[in-house]
């Protein structure tokens, strides 16, 4: 996997002037940058000084190292500084001289960056707007070190892996680790848009961008519908023709047939005037399998296309490759076809993909913003007229035959019922079944329930006094957890995993900017999503695709349980290896393998689906089995300061 890797020592925190170089150096930053190019071999760049030490390994044209006269600069990505992407680490070192901190608002473009100053004895940290380059670090006697992959952090001889309970908990809740949280104690992420500055060994974290809606009343949104979608769509090609490359020949895309990956495909081949090359994922299960969508856009935009069925033999080759490249438990399904998509566009000779992620969060394409602007309309209603009349009349002791559309009402008002964002978790699997039927009592014990939706509700809150509609609210969170912490990590983490570079589009900067600018009603019309895009395409896409409802590389997992007994066994076998490790109560386990999974196999499949992921990833990350074997009381003596979602 590609990626940034180094440290600062803490000997230059008293004396600037003093060194860190030892015989040792090399071989600690030789042994944190192998993890990088463990699966992709992607080239290395390092750099070693009287500071510490960086190293950047990564293909030509997302690697840019610089080193003269006591200051390194180590950048991992596609950064443009000022709009040019020449010689940006070179020109970032200048610009870090003049103007500090300062200089990260000049970058644009994914990047995960790094600049060690000898002069200072200092160290500056950051990652790009949306977070597609993740950078985590750890602050402990010996210094600061940081690296895009935590395999890679632990590498260091001088940082420890104690795996954090909370964070699975937080898996068990999100499905993934949000930031600014780590997998392991002492060790937190960056945020989209955040830095770290470390001077003598004081650190000073804050945000050198953040997005910024306008509301009504800002000129853009008084701007007519035909200058927004020629601005739009110019944004659009320019985004897409950043992405491709040199010129584009190696470069695919993915096609699931949605909207955004079907407009991908149609400006690819109007931007390079040849033949897109696009990539499709399906199934053979009733109700996944959206190929037909995918074949139509492809013949519509003229793409060359191809397909492949992903199967369950499929799935069990790929789980334990999977788990092994996820830095941190991980358990979005949808990334086996993901890398199955990229692997087949590999073998095409395709060396970068792009991806329509970032479509939905900035242009209001979840179907869960309708969702949630339909109960919205119920907290509207006079407070006599709902606690006088309406709950009273649906929620009275019920006799004679069932009323299914009374049943309907009273789910809809028991989630209008909630405020946000908590009633964004009315479905989830671990609130559903309550954490203390899911988890061991001495699991319990170390972990506090109320951090996992304080990290929401933090993160929500945050927006609030800035006069932001209900759709841009739910962007933002969106964009923070929907986005940064899951599908990005998912398909970059996919494409590392086929040799593949991930690349995204609709998250270029002027794009984000653009979305951002949009009225409210451009994303959200009563309950209709996402008219402005819809309406901006309808020249591009064909009416079908614009109608159709999202859908994506849902993995049918859950039914796939039942017909198929290999699959079915290998999953039950790590259920069983799983309960020995003090996190899942063996009877939860039981009735999930059981009556649950009879029941609902979609929903309840996807839990099965956490707990193997949960052990799979156990089991290739030695290092965190490692810190199991003390036990958790052990590690919950220690302060989960990354957890704070104000950080």
């Amino acid at each position: 996997m590609s990626g940034l890797c180094g440290w600062l020592a803490a000997a230059n925190w008293a004396d600037p002037g003093g060194t860190a170089s030892d015989s040792g150096a090399p071989t600690a930053l030789a042994s944190m940058a192998a993890p990088l190019s463990r699966f992709d071999g992607a080239p290395l760049a390092a750099s070693l000084s009287e500071v510490g030490g960086v190293a950047v390994a990564a293909i030509d044209g997302s690697r840019h190292v610089y080193q003269q006269d006591g200051l390194q600069v180590a950048l991992w990505g596609r950064p443009e500084l000022d709009g040019s992407a020449d010689d940006v680490a070179c020109r970032l070192a200048a610009l870090w001289l003049s103007r500090g901190v300062a200089a990260c608002a000049s970058l644009s473009g994914p990047f995960a960056l790094a600049i060690l100053d000898a002069f200072s004895g200092s160290a500056l940290l950051a990652v790009d707007r949306a977070g597609m380059h993740p950078l985590s670090y750890a602050n402990n006697a010996q210094g600061l070190f940081f690296a895009s992959s935590h395999d890679a952090l632990l590498a260091h001889p001088s940082v420890r892996g104690a795996l954090d309970p909370q964070a699975l908990y937080h898996y068990l809740f999100f499905h993934m680790v949000p930031g600014p949280a780590t997998a392991y104690l002492g060790q937190q992420r960056l945020l989209p848009g955040e830095y770290l500055h470390v001077r003598g060994g004081k650190q000073c974290k804050g945000s050198y961008w953040q997005l910024a809606f306008q509301e009504p009343g800002t000129a853009r949104t008084r701007d007519t519908f035909a200058a927004n979608k020629q601005e739009f769509l110019r944004l659009l090609r320019q985004a897409v023709e950043s992405s491709l490359g040199a010129d584009g020949a190696d470069t695919g895309a993915f096609l699931s047939g949605g909207t955004d990956s079907s407009t991908l495909a149609a400006i690819m081949g109007q931007v390079t005037g040849r033949p897109a090359r696009t990539y499709s994922i399906g199934f053979d299960a009733p109700g996944y399998d959206e190929m037909a969508y995918a074949r139509l856009a492809a013949s519509h935009a003229g793409s060359i296309h191809h397909e492949r069925y992903v199967t369950p033999n499929d799935v069990l080759a790929a789980i334990p490759a999977m788990a092994a490249i996820f830095d941190q438990p991980f358990g979005n399904a949808s990334a086996i076809p993901a890398y199955y998509c990229a692997q087949m566009a590999r073998e095409d000779g395709v060396t970068r993909l792009l991806g329509g992620d970032g479509g939905d969060e900035l242009f209001g394409g979840n179907e869960r913003y309708a969702h949630q602007a339909l109960l919205s309309q119920y907290e509207r209603l006079p407070v006599m007229l709902r606690q006088t009349i309406i709950e009273p009349l649906l929620f009275r002791q019920q006799s004679g035959k069932p009323w299914r559309l009374g049943d309907k009402a009273r789910r809809y008002i028991e989630q209008a019922s909630l405020p946000l964002p908590a009633r964004l978790d009315s479905y989830n699997l671990l609130l559903r079944h309550g954490y203390r039927t899911v988890l061991e009592a001495g699991f319990i014990d170390t972990i506090d329930p109320g951090m996992a939706p304080g990290c929401v509700n933090g993160a929500y809150w945050a927006r609030q006094g800035q006069g932001l509609s209900q759709i841009n609210e739910l962007l933002a969170l969106d964009m923070r957890f929907t986005l940064a912490d899951n599908d990005l990590f998912k398909v970059r983490k996919a494409c590392e995993l086929a040799g593949v570079e991930a690349a995204f589009p609709f998250l270029h900067d002027a794009m984000v900017a653009f979305a951002a600018g949009l009225a409210s009603r451009d994303k959200l019309d009563g309950t209709r999503l996402r008219p402005f895009f819809k309406r901006a395409l309808a020249e591009i896409l064909p009416p079908a695709i614009v109608r159709k409802k999202k859908h994506g590389f849902g993995l049918p997992f859950g039914q796939w349980l039942h017909s198929h007994v290999p699959l079915r066994e290998f999953a039950f076998d790590n259920l069983t290896q799983l309960r020995g490790r003090g996190i899942v109560r063996p009877a939860f386990i039981d009735d999930l393998q059981g009556r649950l999974l009879a029941e609902h196999p979609a929903y309840h499949g996807t839990m099965v689906w956490l707990l193997l992921m949960l052990e799979q990833w156990l089991s290739q990350h030695p290092g965190a089995l490692g810190a199991l074997e003390g036990g958790f009381a052990a590690c919950a003596t220690e302060t989960p300061g990354v957890l704070d979602p104000t950080a």
